[in-house]
């Protein structure tokens, strides 16, 4: 048994200060790009205290006019999903959505150190009981994002629990070391300025993204081992539109996801067809699904099977009538840093910018040119994206002429 204070020294040992002074200013500056007189929200887990610390700092360096910290303990979550009644599992105390309008009408900054709830927490618990129980997920998060209210981001901070899913065959200490230098790499902390380095990674996102813009595609197809899937899109919805970054209604850029690798866009709900098998596992609030397999007719998910941990994902889906439709498809190519490491991180920030995927409900939508096109969109309490993409499945275009054309072939851009 490792005691509290020996524990605390591993930590110190296995994360530099220096490291965390660097994460901080990015997160700061670059992912949230707070400004002077502006609140900022921060949600962690408790073991990103010496990380929270730092950004508030920061933040009030910055002129925030008050940083309210929020820690999510996913100890208790384990403890509601097992012990409390389960008619009352799904419900959601009012006052946490109400924090998160008040902060889009105060235009707020969010930071969210993820994960909040480490991958494989609810194993061994029923998965009809643990899909009930979304938190830490908010359904107001579509709101604000949607009406570009709050300046937002996500960034991971490695935690013990998490570390040693990643890495199972090290120690404790170990594996946090280690997971931390995956981040330092994958976050771009290895470069000699960060900030620039983001700059130009955006601006090759959003190059390749006016690319395929420029292609006025109706559909996308991904073919692979067990793949064979047509996911179509909405006359005017768009992948060019901020090159992974975005910005509020009140003119402040931020970068919603740090890292961030990916070219997304809003499809069309009603047209999608096909089967399509994850590429690697899923973590849903703390139940890791394996071999996920899905079958869509008319746009729908009838079919959801997986070698675990079905149920919890079949749950989800049953939230609403927009839950078992895709909000989201987006690509990553081979460039991406966390694809190159070879990694499973059990963890939707970092896997879904290693390959490319879907989000099955809610859709974003400042990624539709037309608002003619906006009442079209997915609309749901839920957002879970689900990895599709390797080296093995070939994604194509099909232009509005029915012209299929390579897009991704062996992770390379074909456009």
């Amino acid at each position: 048994m490792v005691d509290r204070g020996h524990r605390a020294t591993l930590y110190r040992l296995a994360v530099n200060e220096g490291l965390l002074d660097r994460y901080a200013e990015l997160i700061v500056g670059f992912g949230a790009n707070v400004q002077p007189d502006q609140v900022v929200a921060v949600e962690a887990p408790p073991e990103a205290a010496p990380l929270v610390h730092r950004i508030v700092r920061l933040a009030y360096e910055r002129g925030a006019r008050y940083v309210d910290v929020v820690y999510f303990d996913a100890l208790v979550k384990r403890l509601r999903v097992e012990m409390a009644a389960g008619d009352s599992l799904s419900w959601v105390p009012p006052w946490l959505g109400r924090r998160l309008l008040d902060l889009g009408d105060l235009e707020a900054a969010r930071i969210v150190l993820a994960p909040l709830v480490p991958p494989g927490l609810l194993s061994g618990t029923d998965p009809a009981r643990s899909a009930r129980d979304r938190l830490p997920s908010l359904p107001e998060v579509f709101k604000v994002v949607d009406d570009r209210s709050i300046a937002w981001t996500v960034s991971p901070y490695a935690t013990e629990a998490w570390a040693q899913v990643v890495f199972p065959e090290l120690e404790p200490a170990a594996a946090v070391e280690a997971l931390w230098r995956d981040l330092e790499h994958v976050c771009r902390l290895d470069e000699a300025d960060p900030i620039d380095a983001w700059e130009r990674r955006c601006k090759e996102i959003w190059e390749a993204a006016s690319r395929l813009d420029e292609l006025d595609l109706d559909a996308l197809r991904f073919v692979g081992p067990g793949t064979d899937l047509t996911v179509g899109l909405l006359p005017s919805s768009r992948f060019a539109k901020e090159g992974g970054r975005a910005t509020t209604r009140s003119g402040i850029q931020h970068m919603p996801n740090l890292p961030t690798e990916e070219l997304f866009t809003t499809p069309d709900p009603r047209r999608t067809e096909g089967v399509v098998a994850s590429t690697k596992p899923l973590d849903v609030g703390g139940s890791l699904l394996t071999g996920l397999r899905i079958h869509f007719e008319h746009g729908r998910a009838v079919e959801i099977e997986a070698d675990e941990n079905a149920e919890a994902l079949r749950q989800r889906c049953a939230t609403d009538e927009g839950a078992a439709r895709l909000g989201e498809v987006a690509l990553v190519d081979g460039k991406s840093r966390i694809g190159r490491l070879g990694r499973t991180f059990f963890n939707t920030l970092l896997d879904e910018n290693s390959a490319s995927h879907l989000a099955l409900g809610d859709a974003y939508a400042h990624p539709i040119a037309d608002p003619g096109d906006l009442p079209r969109i997915n609309e749901s309490q839920i957002h879970v994206d689900f990895m599709i993409g390797s080296d093995e499945v070939t994604v194509s275009g099909v232009t509005r002429g029915g012209d299929e054309l390579p897009l991704l072939v062996g992770g390379a851009w074909q456009v």
